[in-house]
């Protein structure tokens, strides 16, 4: 197998480098972006993580794609053409692995949305259910190649059990928050 994925210790600067990737593509998207939010693993402080900087960006309409895509593309994104672009376009940098940041682009005020900001609030909020969400993915890494795009899927599926779950009680005690 190629080299499994590595889930490493959080960093710091990984918030860092979400401000400096927030401020270029706000730059890029303009009034596009309704708003541009860190999401993932990456976005909740002590959790272990693959060091990439996943970003939400909610837009009012995902349709036209080429509405916003052109302006991802001028700053180095690549989308990815993938049943999810009815609901959660996807566009990710470099163009060859290893990616350093995903962008998932979401309509603003969709389920979409929420779903993926109440996951985060509550990792945030409740650091035993981010430790054993941090136990998972640490048991689950080493069963899949970092560097082919279907092991990485089937990787994100593997924990679709457990986001799933988190997400419903999250949504059920009323996260997000702050929309």
């Amino acid at each position: 197998m190629s080299e499994v994925l590595e889930i490493k210790p959080y960093e710091p600067s990984w918030v860092v480098e979400f401000e400096s990737e927030r401020a270029r593509l706000q730059a890029a998207l303009g009034m596009l972006a309704v708003r541009i939010d860190h999401n993932g693993s990456t976005s909740v402080p002590g959790l272990a993580a693959k060091p990439v900087i996943d970003i939400q960006v909610s837009v009012r309409r995902l349709q036209p794609l080429s509405a916003y895509s052109n302006c991802l593309v001028s700053v180095g994104y690549a989308h990815l053409p993938h049943s999810d672009d009815a609901f959660a376009p996807f566009f990710y940098r470099p163009g060859a692995w290893p990616h350093t940041h995903h962008v998932h682009v979401v309509e603003s005020g969709g389920e979409e949305e929420r779903k993926t900001l109440a996951f985060r609030d509550y990792l945030r909020e409740h650091p035993d259910v981010a430790r054993e969400y941090e136990a998972l993915k640490k048991e689950l890494a080493p069963s899949y190649a970092s560097s082919q795009f279907s092991s990485r899927q089937a990787y994100a599926d593997a924990k679709g059990e457990f986001i799933a779950a988190v997400t419903r009680r999250a949504l059920a005690e009323g996260y997000p928050r702050e929309l």
